[in-house]
């Protein structure tokens, strides 16, 4: 018998397998380095050039709906720019800010519609996991029926898929205001 040893392909590349190994995850690293660039250029590219200029969402007719139940926006040209300006820059007209006298149940109406734009909408909309849609009459009928007190320990304490305070770290009055927002949509 012959003391040679067979070469084989497999045991010939053993060796070059944690270099070949070194390389694949190299290669793939700066791939992805280069997708997270490429993907930064994009959203950069996408929002942070736009102008908003001509953009109907801020024309001055969208910007006075959006804040018209919260205050009252003027633009006096005749006024003088802010005295106290550090640095040289163009002149300013001075804004009037009026907020009207409000009861506190519109104020609270206010928050509980904001509550429900950032935080109960993500259920309430579409009618996630049964919960109620705003201004379901059909759906909110039963509930409003259990009473206002109820339907405040539900949202404060959570029931059902629903966690408390529908997962929010708001205070309490916010909450309820969210659910009078909600109650007063779906009579």
């Amino acid at each position: 018998m012959s003391d040679t040893h067979h070469h084989d392909a497999i045991e010939d590349n053993i060796e070059t397998h944690p270099v070949k190994l070194a390389i694949v995850v190299v290669a793939c690293a700066v791939a992805l380095i280069v997708a997270i660039i490429m993907l930064v250029q994009f959203a950069i590219g996408a929002y942070g050039g736009r102008s908003l200029k001509d953009d109907p969402a801020m024309s001055a007719d969208a910007v006075a709906a959006r804040i018209g139940p919260v205050a009252k926006f003027a633009v006096d040209p005749a006024a003088s720019a802010p005295a106290a300006a550090p640095v040289a820059a163009a002149p300013v007209a001075v804004a009037a800010v009026t907020i009207p006298a409000a009861p506190a149940k519109a104020a609270d109406a206010g928050k509980g519609k904001a509550l429900y734009d950032t935080v109960c909408m993500a259920c309430h909309a579409a009618g996630v996991a049964g919960s109620p849609k705003l201004g379901d009459k059909a759906a909110w009928a039963p509930r409003i029926k259990t009473g206002i007190a109820a339907l405040y320990e539900s949202a404060l304490k959570g029931k059902g898929a629903m966690p408390a305070k529908g997962g929010s770290s708001a205070a309490d009055a916010e909450v309820k205001a969210a659910v009078d927002y909600m109650v007063a949509a779906g009579k």
